[in-house]
């Protein structure tokens, strides 16, 4: 099962990062967290940009609503998917977790 924690600003999630991918793409589950594949090296923060930038267009979100908020040098990662204010309802986190969700099955 996949970790998810709640927080005024919006969802919490885990991901995995293999760098050095020959693509990018997400590959499933490692144990609690979405496992990503992404070509670039995880250097000066290249790693950590694209892994934004292409979870964002996975989720089709901008990569504003996006922000690693713990293991910067590490592979294993904490994601914050803040909440649009314009859409926020009291299923906000449920869909947030549906959608995170779908692209783990996606693969």
């Amino acid at each position: 099962m996949l970790y998810f924690q709640e927080s005024s600003e919006g969802l919490i999630f885990r991901i995995h990062v293999q760098p050095r991918s020959s693509r990018n793409q997400i590959v499933g589950i490692h144990d609690d967290a979405v496992k990503i594949k992404i070509k670039a090296p995880p250097v000066d923060d290249a790693a950590n940009r694209m892994c934004v930038d292409f979870l964002s267009k996975s989720l089709d979100v901008s990569p504003s609503r996006l922000e690693i908020i713990s293991g910067w040098t590490s592979r294993s990662k904490k994601v914050l998917y803040r909440y649009s204010s314009k859409d926020r309802t009291d299923d906000m986190a449920n869909d947030c977790k549906a959608q995170i969700m779908s692209l783990v099955q996606i693969e």
